[in-house]
């Protein structure tokens, strides 16, 4: 099988989208071909029988006229994968359907555009972590589970002795939405914890809130003596970061269609670290346990209860916790059965041909 993915990017050292790495070294191991067609490559640990069409430019026409330039040079494939960009399908589309080409998209993101939207009616699967993780409401959506490399994020032995306050991390974007300032809002009520914030700014919009935090921040003292906001760390430093906690927060709201499943809160998982999210969608990864992981989106009152129950937990029952949430992992979001789900949409696609 030859298959076409469309990324933004190639490259192992950038701190929001070296995770692609993860999707396309499955795939690249299923697949006689695997032909990238990315903005820029950079370093990656790709295996051989993946090849490179780029289409960077300097405005936006030019890129859209190399990316259709990158389609056609990559002949007729067995499948076509946009991944995150609706604009790649919708661009892609018209060279592709004709000749037959299963067209796929991969979104987890919360913003339905009207791009997406086309995109949705162009294309033949639209592919999320669970079908109510993407943001239209169609027949079309296939949940698949998230793609965590488990090789590298390997579980954590005994859950570390507890010492001092219970040590939480949120790790992503600082995306307004996301509503961090429940966090600082948890410390200001007198929780024993400490929090570390810590991520990449991609828009304007997430660079001033992370100096909105910070502002808010210094003018604290309890929480300038609590509470860290940082810089990424390189993406192979993440699972020592995350194995490093005592549990991971994420505060992303869920919705009942496109709730975005932070990919974070399935590696915390696969590291063994317990997590805590107030995304109702992540159910079948949290739900089920003691004590309860899941807590209502905003409240600080309730976040600070979960918490609670997790700095009780004795070492052995957080052990346990992470152990059972690792397993999760492995039975539904790993790299290697996403990946076999990728390929098994394209067979139904195809066998409806």
């Amino acid at each position: 099988m030859r298959l076409v993915f469309a990324t933004q990017l190639v490259d192992a050292d950038d701190p929001h989208l070296a995770q692609t790495l993860d999707m396309v070294r499955p795939l690249a191991r299923r697949c006689d071909e695997v032909v990238v067609l990315c903005d820029r490559v950079g370093r990656h640990d790709l295996p051989a029988n993946t090849s490179f069409r780029t289409f960077g430019s300097r405005t936006k026409l030019g890129r859209a006229l190399r990316f259709e330039r990158a389609v056609l040079e990559a002949g007729r494939p067995d499948a076509f994968l946009a991944h995150m960009v609706p604009r790649f399908l919708v661009l892609a589309a018209p060279l592709y359907r004709p000749r037959g080409v299963p067209l796929l998209l991969w979104y987890t993101h919360w913003h339905a555009s009207r791009e997406l939207r086309l995109a949705t009616r162009l294309c033949d699967a639209a592919l999320s972590v669970h079908p109510e993780s993407f943001p239209i409401a169609t027949l079309k959506a296939r949940g698949l589970g998230h793609a965590i490399d488990l090789a590298a994020f390997e579980p954590r032995g005994a859950a570390p002795e507890p010492r001092g306050p219970l040590r939480v991390l949120a790790l992503g974007r600082t995306e307004p939405r996301k509503r961090l300032g429940t966090l600082l809002d948890v410390v200001e009520g007198g929780a024993d914890v400490r929090v570390e914030i810590r991520g990449p700014q991609i828009a304007d919009a997430e660079r001033r809130h992370r100096e909105e935090l910070e502002r808010r921040v210094a003018a604290s003292p309890a929480l300038a003596e609590r509470v860290t906001i940082a810089d990424p760390v390189p993406r192979d430093r993440i699972p020592e970061l995350l194995r490093s906690a005592d549990v991971v927060a994420s505060l992303t709201r869920g919705e009942t269609t496109g709730g975005a499943l932070d990919k974070v809160v399935y590696e915390a998982a696969a590291c063994a670290v317990p997590v805590v999210a107030c995304n109702p969608n992540l159910e079948d990864l949290l739900g089920g346990l003691e004590p309860r992981l899941l807590f209502r989106a905003g409240d600080a009152d309730d976040l600070a209860a979960v918490l609670a129950g997790v700095a009780q937990l004795s070492t052995g029952r957080r052990t346990a916790v992470g152990r059972e949430l690792r397993d999760r992992v492995e039975s539904g979001h790993s790299a290697e059965t996403w990946a076999d789900g990728v390929l098994r949409v394209v067979g139904e696609i195809a066998s409806r041909a």
